[in-house]
């Protein structure tokens, strides 16, 4: 049986683990409400960008020729995948390794790009080629970062290094809901088929339909990416907000569990004393 003084220990180690996993649950609260803000301004723009792109691409027509429209029969895909930095947010970094991992298939078929440090960790350690890293950047993602990585995927797919690019990234939904998402990003196909409600709005290209399309489709990706990465960092925080709750709730059940069995090996002690008081009593008589 345990000490008195191996319990108080236990206690005290467990109220140091609930102090700082209540400290880390405030810090991801308050950062996830700026990053929450962030991607809900941000979607009016995506959304508006990208139906801009289908208006256009229904404009354009098929003769359109355009690098990043190149469709290739043979190559490797590349994957870009979103995940964390950090640890300890449940299993936001799983889930969206889990989906990543389900689309890939074959590993030999697929290079990675990825984002996050766990991300980096998870498939090196399973001898998936990785061509590209980006660290650090997970929690707060700049719009610059979303433009380098857009600009490396254009590199790599314009020299014919790919056939397919396609991101992996944790959709927001709610403070309590995300999703691991896969899409598409080049070649750009399906634009136009009914992803994208029509506004009614009229537009006129100069000087044709052709060359503005050509220009907005890397920025179009550029703004792809950054509403991805913008998304993945509030479903982050939220994991992590959720998961240390989680954790500072339970500490507060087992420090109860704790006093609960210290007072009963101090009553037991304290029972075991007057016992032998009395019976040390008894035979002094």
């Amino acid at each position: 049986m345990a000490s008195l003084q191996d319990i108080r220990r236990r206690i005290k180690s467990v109220k140091s683990i609930q102090q700082i996993t209540k400290a880390m649950k405030m810090v991801a609260a308050a950062r996830l409400r700026r990053a929450q803000e962030a991607a809900v301004a941000n979607k009016p723009y995506a959304a508006k960008m990208r139906q801009v792109i289908t208006d256009i691409a229904s404009k354009a027509g098929e003769d359109v020729d355009h690098p990043l429209l190149k469709i290739r029969e043979d190559g490797k895909k590349l994957y870009l995948v979103i995940a964390s930095d950090k640890g300890l947010a449940g299993a936001y970094a799983s889930s969206v390794f889990k989906e990543a991992v389900a689309h890939i298939g074959d590993k030999a078929t697929a290079d990675l790009i990825v984002v996050g440090k766990k991300t980096k960790e998870h498939f090196g350690n399973r001898d998936y080629t990785i061509v590209k890293d980006f660290i650090g950047i997970s929690e707060r993602p700049a719009y610059d970062d979303a433009r380098r990585i857009a600009q490396d995927l254009i590199r790599r797919f314009t020299e014919g290094e790919y056939k397919e690019v396609y991101m992996v990234y944790t959709r927001f939904v709610s403070a309590i809901s995300s999703v691991p998402t896969t899409i598409q990003l080049l070649p750009f196909a399906g634009l136009g088929e009914g992803e994208v409600k029509s506004a009614g709005t009229e537009y006129i290209y100069e000087p044709s339909a052709g060359e503005v399309l050509g220009f907005l489709l890397p920025q179009y990706l550029v703004t792809t990416i950054y509403a991805a990465l913008l998304q993945a960092s509030a479903s982050e925080l939220s994991s992590r907000m959720t998961a240390m709750s989680n954790a500072t709730d339970n500490a507060q059940e087992l420090i109860q569990k704790l006093d609960l069995h210290y007072n009963k090996v101090r009553q037991a002690n304290i029972t075991r004393e007057i016992t032998e008081i009395v019976g040390g009593a008894e035979a002094l008589k």
